[in-house]
């Protein structure tokens, strides 16, 4: 064994596994920690790369749409539950947390304590469609990044983004819109995929 390369568990494997739901063309890499496959529904076309770690334990849950990617060392803490709309994706080291511990000082941290000790901030995060989060980025919890943003590597997101801005920073501010072109690609490639898809199984487009 090539201990190197341990490669990607796919489809049949994962349905096996026990995912909520699994699409067509998914791949996982075999060094990714998964906790709570039941609450994980995967759609079409994705790829989770090397050494990410997802937890979506009961109550958690994580719902990934079609065409995501989410490459290595990424964490998803999603206690409280996380969306990657369709055509998103996390680069390197992206973090996405769903709860959070009072840090003032006025309560106690960390999950060894009692909850009547603790103050958390728990919400869902959301990425939407197109949504593309650079290496090394926080997300913080009760967060919707909306349709078409992108927001640059380092940056620290702790409240909700408009869509179709480009954003940076720690905190992140916006600098400015962000094009649509991507929009007619999109159509161009679902186009081809339906019509490759046709052609397959012998149905007219």
């Amino acid at each position: 064994m090539n201990s190197f390369n341990q490669g990607y568990v796919e489809e049949e494997e994962l349905r096996a596994i026990g995912f909520k739901s699994v699409g067509r063309d998914v791949r996982i890499s075999r060094n990714c920690t998964i906790v709570g496959c039941e609450n994980i529904e995967l759609g079409d076309h994705v790829r989770i790369d090397d050494y990410c770690m997802i937890v979506a334990a009961s109550p958690g849950w994580v719902n990934i749409g079609s065409y995501v990617h989410i490459a290595g060392y990424c964490l998803l803490a999603a206690g409280a539950g996380i969306r990657l709309c369709d055509f998103s994706g996390l680069s390197h080291g992206v973090k996405l947390y769903t709860k959070s511990d009072d840090y003032s000082g006025g309560f106690l941290t960390n999950p060894t304590v009692p909850a009547r000790y603790t103050r958390l901030t728990s919400g869902t995060v959301t990425l939407g469609r197109h949504v593309i989060v650079g290496a090394g980025t926080v997300i913080l919890p009760r967060v919707t990044v909306g349709d078409g943003a992108s927001v640059g590597a380092m940056s620290l997101v702790t409240k909700t983004l408009d869509p179709w801005g480009v954003y940076f920073g720690c905190p992140v501010k916006k600098l400015k819109e962000r094009s649509k072109r991507l929009l007619s690609l999109e159509a161009q490639l679902l186009a081809e995929a339906t019509g490759r898809e046709c052609s397959e199984t012998g149905v007219a487009a």
